[in-house]
């Protein structure tokens, strides 16, 4: 599965779209296993509206959810359960046991799996580069590292836009290629292999 990332979202295509399916990027089925499973990208720290559809996603691949947990650092309000399509999912916290930016999924006959929470707020460009790192099954990093990596790429890209501005400012290609050539006179240039008459 990919994720779905939109690169210029307006606030009308955001609403419209946050009751649809969630924003999920999961590493390739049968992959070897790795720190994490893959990314969720929810629209709002909204636990008990947003688990529903990842849930409902999640289920036929992985089978039914029970359990999920997560570290209240980043959720506001962590409801004891959640009920989703027929079921109720039990949900529970751990702050200093879980990373602070991964949900854990319990399934009682087939596993666990750790998904990457994408912030709500991330730029869409490191929104998919996280979602890209984090279902990738050669992956090493943890939740937090990942999310620690996005916003160092995100620094560093826009230093070098700021130092780009400035250099357009300052006439950009154009003084850089007067300052690359400078101007020889004609008559005192020597042309390749040719001696200078004198």
């Amino acid at each position: 599965m990919t994720a779905t990332v939109s690169l210029s979202p307006t606030p009308e295509a955001e609403d419209r779209s946050s009751s649809s399916s969630p924003r999920l990027s999961l590493a390739p089925a049968g992959s070897a296993p790795a720190l994490l499973d893959g990314a969720w990208w929810p629209r709002s720290r909204d636990l008990a509206a947003e688990l529903p559809s990842l849930a409902a996603v999640l289920e036929p691949r992985w089978g039914r959810i029970t359990r999920v947990t997560v570290n209240p650092t980043h959720w506001p309000v962590v409801p004891r359960k959640v009920a989703v399509a027929g079921h109720v999912v039990n949900v529970g916290w751990f702050l200093s046991e879980q990373d602070p930016h991964e949900l854990l999924l319990l399934s009682y006959r087939l596993g666990r799996w750790n998904l990457l929470v994408v912030p709500p707020r991330t730029d869409p460009a490191s929104a998919a580069w996280l979602m890209s790192a984090a279902s990738d099954p050669r992956g090493t990093s943890t939740a937090s590292r990942l999310i620690e990596e996005a916003a160092r790429l995100r620094t560093a890209s826009e230093s070098d836009r700021a130092v780009e501005a400035v250099w357009d400012s300052e006439g950009g290609h154009e003084a850089g290629d007067r300052v690359a050539r400078p101007r020889v006179p004609v008559g005192t240039a020597a042309r390749p292999h040719q001696p200078m008459v004198r």
